[in-house]
């Protein structure tokens, strides 16, 4: 099975399902979001694709989401695409679906 993952090394979630992608036997493509950043295209697609909003993949914790409160998921996917450590993570994609890795038990769901 191939597996795709949008990972941060310095992420103890995102090592963590990386750990269980790994264990579970998939084929692994590691992108770190952080060095390259998908498109907002790409965000879009992946976020369909999980049924879920792009506010729903922000990374609340970053000082810089508190801007983005109330503001659109056009504007929230502008953010992300400006400054990638707004995108939560891990964001995994398989042929089967993608799944936020929070927890990294989420991912066995598409495996």
């Amino acid at each position: 099975m191939k597996a795709t993952i949008y990972h941060n090394p310095r992420c103890s979630k995102s090592r963590e399902t990386l750990a269980l992608l790994e264990n579970a036997g998939a084929d692994v493509t590691v992108i770190e979001y952080l060095k390259t950043p998908p498109s907002r295209a790409e965000l879009a697609r992946l976020y369909a694709k999980a049924g879920m909003t792009p506010r729903q993949g922000l990374r609340t914790a970053e000082d810089e989401a508190r801007s983005l409160k109330s503001a659109s998921d056009d504007a929230i996917l502008d953010a992300m695409v400006a400054n990638p450590i707004l995108i939560e993570r891990p964001l995994v994609e398989t042929e089967k679906g993608v799944r936020l890795g929070r927890p990294p038990e989420k991912v066995r769901e598409i495996l």
